[in-house]
């Protein structure tokens, strides 16, 4: 598998991939920066993901940077370009979409973003018609079936969130090919139904997504509680 990182320095010491791979997807990670705390978030526990040799910034790349990262990588056998990293990557939407829209019209890929679908909150303004010029999915992270569990788990900077995210996953149907919900398996079987009756609400695909951070023991994964340890958004 290739390695496309991009290792660049800063005074004199090694910064984070700005591309990675995973299966076969490559994955760009824009910033560290993040409006929620997850209290599964995968960060907390590993500098990386995939192939690649750190995901943390010194620095959050400029745009040039990411497009030169984008010109020395070869997509060949690559299916997706999946804008999801140690980060929100819609905290850095302009050079997520320029960058997108640089790839699509140079390399011919499709492109997704993985999202936890409180960009308009960030940005206080509706971003989906940004987003739908560049992106043809949009994977937007459920987390929870209600406000109450999604606020918990989430701990976002915002009130309001769960509903937000929901508008904004609502409003990205209406403009993006694709649109998906998505919760991990860690959830109880009643909270994923629960889940999934409420994304067919709303006519939106539903993907439960696998545990990617280790083997499951009586809902302790490394010795720790589940929700302590991040559930990944990669597949």
């Amino acid at each position: 598998m290739q390695s496309c990182c991009d290792m660049r320095m800063f005074r004199g010491r090694k910064m984070a991939d700005i591309l990675y791979t995973y299966k076969n997807n490559v994955y760009v990670n824009l910033t560290n920066k993040c409006d929620c705390a997850c209290t599964f978030c995968i960060r907390s526990h590993r500098d990386s993901v995939g192939e690649a040799d750190t995901l943390w910034h010194k620095r959050d790349p400029e745009l040039r940077e990411v497009l030169d990262a984008l010109d020395a990588f070869d997509f060949s056998g690559y299916e997706e370009l999946v804008y999801c990293g140690y980060g929100e990557p819609t905290c850095a939407l302009d050079i997520l979409t320029a960058s997108a829209k640089y790839a699509k019209e140079k390399y011919g890929i499709r492109v997704r973003v993985n999202t936890n679908g409180l960009a308009n909150l960030y940005y206080g303004r509706d971003v989906v018609p940004e987003l739908a010029e560049v992106a043809d999915c949009v994977s937007i992270s459920m987390n929870a079936p209600t406000a109450e569990e999604y606020m918990a788990v989430t701990r976002p900077k915002f009130e309001g969130a769960f509903e937000a995210m929901l508008q904004f996953a609502s409003e990205c149907a209406k403009h993006i090919e694709k649109v998906q919900f998505t919760v991990v398996d860690v959830l109880s079987e009643d909270d994923i139904e629960a889940s999934r009756r409420l994304a067919a609400s709303m006519g939106i695909e539903f993907r439960v997504r696998h545990y990617a951070g280790g083997d499951m023991m009586n809902g302790r994964l490394f010795g720790l509680p589940f929700f302590d340890i991040c559930a990944t958004n990669y597949m």
